[in-house]
Parts: structure tokens; sequence; C-alpha cells
């Protein structure tokens, strides 16, 4: 029996010798600021990859898969504004997977094409903005009482723990406005449509990759290996290319710890506090990053 070992099989497949490299930057999770994890777009390690992209000399073209519900609005912002500089000087696709909506639309808009699935869940290009006020919970449940000192009226305009007065809702409506706006305006310079036009489809509509292909959102239905191909298309590049994937994938080591790590940890709040209380504090977990201006799908698709 002759054997082969993976190095050498894979180096043999189309194109793995290549010098021409096709970056995949991948985006799975919710967009937040600093760096990716497990469930989370991090704009600092995307930022930094897409920028890395653009520097490199090996790299021809990119293609950005995007999987993301949305999330921050100025995390997603930042990563629109180095995609938008890519683009002047590369090919770069956007491949989107199930979900690239809102915040996962941001981050397609700024590419050459965007590439969808059918049934992938996309657009919802809107925004709302999230303040806690957790001022009875804190007074009249666990005994925290707060007061201000400030020096203007607008002193304390974030602030958990009171209700807003109108003039501090104002100013959050304002700005809330003011980023919808910059959401649109962008949208429709990537689209090449009217702000006008666009805003008929915006609003935090959602739609299907094949409703949004009739609308104008996407440019063509497909799989990710279409995104590939465009992007080799795009740079003349033929069959002659490899592929690699960014940020680097962890290794099955390094995924293995990660769950055991992960599922003692929940076995244990578990056991602690009870199955329904840990969903509830791992709930809480995830909306408490949530202040300040969000583009991201104010629902959740659940598939059973």
């Amino acid at each position: 029996l002759n054997l082969v070992s993976y190095n050498d099989y894979k180096n043999t497949t189309s194109g793995s010798s290549s010098k021409n490299e096709i970056a995949v930057i991948v985006a799975d999770g919710e967009i937040m600021p600093g760096n990716s994890d497990a469930g989370t777009v991090g704009s600092k390690t995307i930022v930094d990859a897409l920028r890395n992209a653009r520097e490199s000399k090996k790299v021809k073209a990119v293609v950005l898969r995007i999987n993301s519900p949305g999330g921050s609005f100025q995390a997603s912002d930042d990563m629109w504004r180095e995609i938008t500089l890519l683009a002047k000087e590369k090919t770069i696709i956007a491949s989107m997977s199930d979900v690239a909506a809102s915040g996962g639309y941001y981050m397609a808009m700024g590419c050459d094409s965007i590439v969808a699935q059918p049934t992938t869940i996309t657009g919802s290009i809107g925004v709302f903005s999230v303040l806690f006020d957790v001022s009875n919970f804190l007074g009249n449940k666990i005994g925290i009482t707060s007061e201000e000192v400030k020096t203007g009226e607008i002193g304390e305009l974030i602030t958990i723990t009171r209700s807003l007065n109108e003039t501090e809702k104002a100013i959050w409506q304002k700005q809330t406005d003011e980023v919808y706006e910059t959401f649109t305006k962008k949208a429709a310079d990537g689209r090449n449509m009217t702000v006008e036009n666009l805003k008929k489809i915006a609003s935090g509509r959602v739609w299907t990759g094949e409703q949004a292909k009739e609308n104008g959102l996407v440019d063509v239905l497909g799989g990710f290996n279409d995104a590939v191909d465009l992007a080799a298309k795009g740079e003349g590049l033929g069959e002659d290319y490899r592929l690699r994937f960014y940020p680097k994938p962890k290794t099955f080591l390094e995924k293995f710890l990660n769950v055991e790590q992960t599922s003692s940890a929940e076995a244990e709040f578990q056991k602690a506090f009870g199955g329904e209380n840990a969903l509830l504090y791992q709930q809480w977990k995830r909306l408490i990053q949530w202040q300040g201006v969000q583009a991201r799908m104010p629902i959740e698709f659940e598939v059973k």
C-alpha cells in the first residue's frame, strides 16, 4: 500500500504551490471592538488581516467570508474603511454564508462584488441604540444607590443608574439618526444607487439572498467557490493561485482544549445556579456588550 503524507498531498492539489495567494478573511460571529474570539468578529483582528493583505506582495486578491448578524456600529465602520482602502488596490469579493445582515452587510458593501446564497439572510440596513437602566434592580433588589456629580446638563449622558431625561433622549436619538444616514449613504455609494432608492429597501428590512439580488443589494447568487473564482478572475490569475485563511485557524488541540475549558465552566455554573439561570446569565453577558449604537439584526433566528 502506497501512502502519502497530508502535507505532500496538499501541495499537489490545484494551485496549492502557486506563489499567488488569495487571502480568505473569515468574519464569523457578532461584531465587536477588539480581537476576534469564538463567536465574535473583532474589528481589530479583521482590520489587521485586511491591512496585511493589502500590503502583502504575495496576496493578489481577497475573499471576505461573512457569517454575521452584525453588532457594534463603530467596529463595523472601522472594518468598512479598511475594506474600501484594500478595494482601491486589489480585488476583494464578499462571500455571504448563512447570515450577513446589518453590520455584516456593512462589511460586504465596501467590496467589489457581493456573492450570496439564495437562502442567505442579509440586508437589515438599519441601526438602533441601546442604553440600559438598571436603577430599579440596583436599588430595589440588591440595595445599591447612586448619586450624580456632573459639570453640565449632559455631563452623564451614558448612565445605567437612572432613566434618561428628555434632553438626553433627544441627543441619543439625533446621534442614532445621524449614524443611520451614514450607513445608508455608504451603502448607496457602494451599490451605485441613490440614497432615496436605497432607503426604500433599508430601514432594517431583512431579505433572502435571492430577494437581495432582485433589490440590487447582491451581485451574484452562489457559494464560496464562486466568490473565489470572481476574485481570481478580477486579478487575471486563472488557476494559478492558492488559498490561505485568516485569521489563522486554531489547531485541533487548541479547539479541543477550549471546548474542554468552556464545557467545564458551563457545567460548574449550571450545577451552582441551575440550567435556566445559566441561560439567562449567558444572555445577560451578551447584552451588556450592546451599549451604544448597534448595526445588528434586532431579532434572532432559531431553526428547530
